[in-house]
């Protein structure tokens, strides 16, 4: 079974910097699509970057583009998540999540507890 662990998360004032990570345990993933979503106070989880196992495609929500890039090592089992530019409103609890298919298809069937991020204005 895979296991993921966020961490990274933390206070930042807008316009500033962080990078969360992603530790899998349990079995390698370098062949499982890895992702990240988020979920603000009072909304729903949404979807916020995508990576393949192999790192070649990346898909990052119209919401981030730009400001944040997902990019994985497989050598370490860690996926992690930068983020530029944050703004006020990418406060959230951020999640890790796994899914043992390609990035276009299924669902996410192993998820994180989450990291918080709060933005500060």
């Amino acid at each position: 079974q895979v296991q993921l662990v966020e961490s990274g998360g933390g206070s930042v004032q807008a316009g500033g910097s962080l990078r969360l990570s992603c530790a899998a345990s349990g079995r390698t993933v370098s062949t499982y699509t890895m992702g990240w979503f988020r979920q603000g106070p009072g909304k729903e989880r949404e979807f916020v970057a995508a990576i393949s196992g192999s790192g070649s495609i990346t898909l990052h929500a119209d919401s981030v583009k730009g400001r944040f890039t997902i990019s994985r090592d497989n050598a370490k089992n860690t996926v992690y998540l930068q983020m530029n530019s944050l703004k006020p409103e990418d406060a959230a609890v951020y999640i890790c999540a796994a899914k043992a298919v390609n990035i276009y298809s299924g669902r996410y069937d192993v998820w994180g507890q989450g990291t918080r991020v709060t933005v500060t204005s």
